[in-house]
């Protein structure tokens, strides 16, 4: 169902949320994985960021940046699906 919505809603410390594409999701966690000193233990076997984010985007929705640093993201529906 997750990967059906083409939209999200993501979050960040101090910043109003943001409505962003999958796209831009995407390079949204990439960039901030590219921040992160050390990638966590469960991403660290991927081969490259943008194969992490997209492990993240599939699979979670939240990633401890550093302790009590969050950021979140959520898949929205715009729009209901067509039949």
């Amino acid at each position: 169902m997750i990967r059906a919505c083409d939209d999200y809603v993501v979050l960040e410390p101090g910043k109003p949320e943001q409505l962003l594409s999958a796209d831009d999701t995407l390079a949204w966690l990439s960039g901030w994985l590219r921040t992160m000193e050390q990638l966590p233990d469960d991403l660290r076997d991927l081969h490259d960021v943008e194969a992490a984010a997209q492990r993240l985007l599939d699979t979670a929705c939240d990633l401890e940046l550093s302790p009590g640093m969050n950021i979140q993201w959520f898949a929205v529906r715009l729009e209901p699906p067509s039949r």
